[in-house]
C-alpha cells in the first residue's frame, strides 16, 4: 500500500474508534491519523498470527481489522493512563 492509502486508512479506522469508544484521549487529527495507521501495523499482525487476514488496502476488512487495532491501542492507553 502506498503512503497516501495509509494515512487515509489511518484516519478513517483512528476516527472509527475514537467514535466507538469515546472519552478523553490524546487528541487531533494528526494524533488521530497515527493512532489509526499503528492500530492497523497492529492489529494487521494480530489478525495475520491469528489466520483471519491482513490489511492489504482500502477495504472494509482492512477498515475492520484497522479499527480493532485502533481499539486496543485506545484500551491500553487508557489502562495506562488511569495508573498513573
Amino acid at each position: 500500500m502506498g503512503w497516501l492509502i495509509w494515512i487515509i486508512l489511518g484516519l478513517v479506522a483512528g476516527v472509527i474508534a475514537k467514535f466507538i469508544m469515546p472519552g478523553r484521549d490524546p487528541g487531533g487529527f494528526i494524533v488521530t491519523i497515527i493512532i489509526g495507521i499503528v492500530g492497523a501495523l497492529v492489529g494487521g499482525f494480530i489478525s495475520t498470527k491469528l489466520g483471519f487476514g491482513d490489511v492489504t488496502g482500502f477495504n472494509i476488512t482492512s477498515i475492520i481489522i484497522a479499527v480493532l487495532g485502533a481499539m486496543l491501542l485506545l484500551f491500553i492507553y487508557r489502562m495506562v493512563k488511569s495508573r498513573s
